[in-house]
């Protein structure tokens, strides 16, 4: 097998999954997240872009329901000892399988709690589910139970995610390197996403985003690049990956002089960025971040340029979005506490002026009501390369 984490790392996670489980009264969990299956097995694999699913019961024991080209890589990559194969075919229904399975393993009559909000399970996927498990067991949404316990990270999760920020520092790096007037974003991309490949690093969850004059106001990686202006914007947003484990970043930068306008959205970007840092603290709210954000920036006169959110928590992450469960928004009631770990961004977008500036890292809440650990070491002052 090949396991990222030690035999004990993944029974305390299924203990205390089965300790959740307990309190929530469920018999069993039907896991579709492929998140959840990496934190509770090691399971590592771009599958569940097809009906795959882990059940644990309330012993911990796991059985994954999956197709024979998963496998050898649920063999390899986890310590799954039971895999139940489904069988492509026009007729094939694997939530038929699914609930033979749980048959077979005395679930019938029992309440199990399933995870729906997840790219793992498709909506048509989800109503084979449904049909095929009506009369036979209860079920009951759970889509925050492991997404919770994954929330506080262990420490030799912490070790993978510090290792990400210095990837992601590296990457920084090797994309200044190439940030000038008549550079190509390709080149830029290639060499960021080299970097974090170099140092045994992974692909993102998603793709790095990069864009450049008007496209420096998109949050978005679209199709298409082009060559740097004398004097231009570009902005970045890309993430070191270590075991699938993600630390982002996010910059805007300027080629060539900088006006008194970007000036003037980078300052007012520090100034909020250290202002949500200020409330990352245990024991307050993931809401009173999004309000620290939003109250600096309506001072300075951005209503209408910021978001409606600023930053979601980073972790072990799949395809096709390195967002992590809970996000900074208004009135987010999810508590603090230490040793979880977020990317807080401050994204400014001036349709008017065609401006735009941001600035981002990825932060460890402390566990003493401290600040908050930044995990990047990279400084946060406004950069300007030669046009």
């Amino acid at each position: 097998m090949s396991l990222h984490f030690s035999p004990e790392e993944f029974h305390s996670r299924r203990a205390r999954a089965c300790k959740e489980m307990e309190r929530r009264g469920l018999d069993g969990l039907l896991c579709f997240a492929p998140e959840s299956l990496y934190y509770l097995t090691g399971h590592d694999s771009f599958g569940f872009c097809f009906f795959q699913c882990l059940y644990i019961d309330a012993s911990g024991e796991t059985t994954l329901l999956t197709r024979s080209a998963d496998l050898r890589q649920a063999q390899h990559t986890s310590d799954i000892k039971d895999i139940r194969i489904w069988v492509d075919g026009i007729d094939a229904n694997p939530a038929l399988d699914l609930r033979d399975l749980l048959d077979s393993k005395g679930a019938r009559g029992g309440r199990l709690g399933v995870e729906q909000e997840t790219h793992g399970l498709t909506a048509a996927n989800g109503m084979k589910l449904s049909s095929a498990l009506e009369g036979f067991c209860a079920l009951e949404n759970a889509d925050t139970l492991i997404s919770g316990l994954r929330l506080v990270k262990s420490k030799a999760e912490l070790d993978c995610i510090r290792t990400a920020a210095r990837l992601a520092d590296k990457s920084l790096e090797a994309g200044l390197g190439e940030i000038r007037a008549g550079a190509d974003e390709s080149d830029i991309l290639a060499a960021m996403q080299s970097e974090v490949l170099r140092g045994d690093g992974d692909y993102p969850g998603n793709a790095f985003i990069i864009g450049s004059d008007a496209d420096a106001l998109l949050c978005r990686y679209k199709s298409g690049r082009r060559r740097l202006n004398a004097n231009d914007q570009l902005t970045l947003e890309w993430a070191g990956v270590y075991r699938h484990y993600h630390a982002a970043m996010m910059r805007t930068v300027l080629i060539g002089e900088a006006d008194e306008t970007h000036i003037s959205m980078h300052a007012a970007a520090l100034e909020a960025l250290e202002a949500c840092e200020d409330v990352l603290r245990s024991g307050n709210q993931v809401g009173d971040v999004f309000e620290a954000h939003r109250r600096v920036l309506e001072a300075h006169g951005h209503a209408g340029n910021r978001l409606a959110a600023c930053g979601y928590s980073m972790g072990a992450r799949f395809a096709p979005s390195w967002m992590d469960w809970p996000m900074f928004y208004e009135g987010n009631d999810v508590v603090l506490a230490g040793d979880m770990t977020f990317f807080i961004h401050i994204i400014l977008m001036d349709s008017v002026r065609g401006k735009a500036m941001t600035l981002g890292h990825s932060l460890r809440v402390q566990a003493d009501g401290a600040a908050p650990e930044r995990l990047s070491s990279y400084g946060l002052d406004l950069l300007v390369r030669m046009g």
